[in-house]
């Protein structure tokens, strides 16, 4: 066994002997080395960042569809007492954006009231039923279904007046809606 592992370290020692041919490897690091170093481009110089402020945020987004407004509705200055209710304590999902909330399902509770899931702009998903509200435009829900929200907008009428706006979310994933 001895004479084995002495034999083995014999053959390990000669493969590191400097007599090997190695001339070859010597010429390409020589040809590498006398190529000419390539030249590295400065990193460019970008402007600085200029801030912009959005001054338009009370007009409709460019990105959603224009609201309809039935021809029969007609705006009228003062003559409406539609108002939103200022003194009503605000509801978790009148923070978020009417598009930014998502009906997500349905529950029917013990009593057979049924209950409208809705995904708000966090993440976090929200039961509502009739009578809550939504969105930032003093929305109403008025009616539910096991597919659709029915609500009513309180929205200005451009005029120094308020006028309602009847508005609806559909189950997520229906297609044609």
């Amino acid at each position: 066994m001895k004479k084995f592992i002495v034999l083995c370290w014999f053959f390990v020692l000669s493969g590191c002997s400097s007599s090997a041919d190695v001339s070859d490897l010597q010429q390409f690091v020589d040809d590498t080395l006398a190529k000419p170093r390539g030249r590295i481009e400065p990193i460019p110089v970008f402007k600085p960042y200029e801030s912009f402020n959005y001054s338009s945020a009370g007009v409709r987004s460019p990105f959603e569809l224009p609201v309809i407004v039935d021809e029969t509705v007609q705006i009228e200055k003062d003559a409406s007492n539609i108002r939103p209710d200022d003194n009503r304590p605000k509801e978790h999902l009148e923070q978020f954006d009417f598009n930014e909330l998502v009906m997500v399902g349905t529950l029917k509770g013990g009593t057979g009231a049924l209950w409208v899931l809705v995904r708000d702009g966090d993440g976090g998903v929200v039961r509502i039923k009739e009578g809550n509200y939504l969105g930032q435009n003093h929305g109403r829900v008025v009616s539910v279904s096991d597919y659709r929200i029915s609500l009513v907008e309180i929205v200005p009428n451009g005029m120094g007046g308020w006028i309602e706006r009847p508005r609806t979310m559909v189950l997520e994933g229906l297609s044609g809606e």
